[in-house]
């Protein structure tokens, strides 16, 4: 499955990660969302709602629609990063 036909992957931000190694929707559900910001802020500007984005698409959602304690965990590992 290509990245952009998950929920919240665009054209640019799939293009972000095919060039940080990640090519597929499976390799990202493998990396996780953690790790995938990570490679991407090496390699350019990261934000936290690009960190949702991404776990909502691991999750097949909207990134609005995570959980709140859920936003809450990923917001406290990004600030660490």
């Amino acid at each position: 499955m290509k990245l952009s036909e998950l929920p919240n992957i665009g054209k640019t931000l799939e293009k972000e990660l095919i060039n940080v190694g990640i090519n597929s929707a499976e390799e990202l559900r493998e990396i996780g969302s953690i790790d995938a910001i990570i490679r991407l802020k090496m390699h350019g500007d990261i934000c936290c709602n690009k960190l949702y984005a991404l776990e909502g698409a691991i999750n097949n959602v909207r990134w609005h629609q995570l959980p709140k304690e859920l936003r809450v965990e990923l917001k406290n590992k990004y600030d660490k990063l």
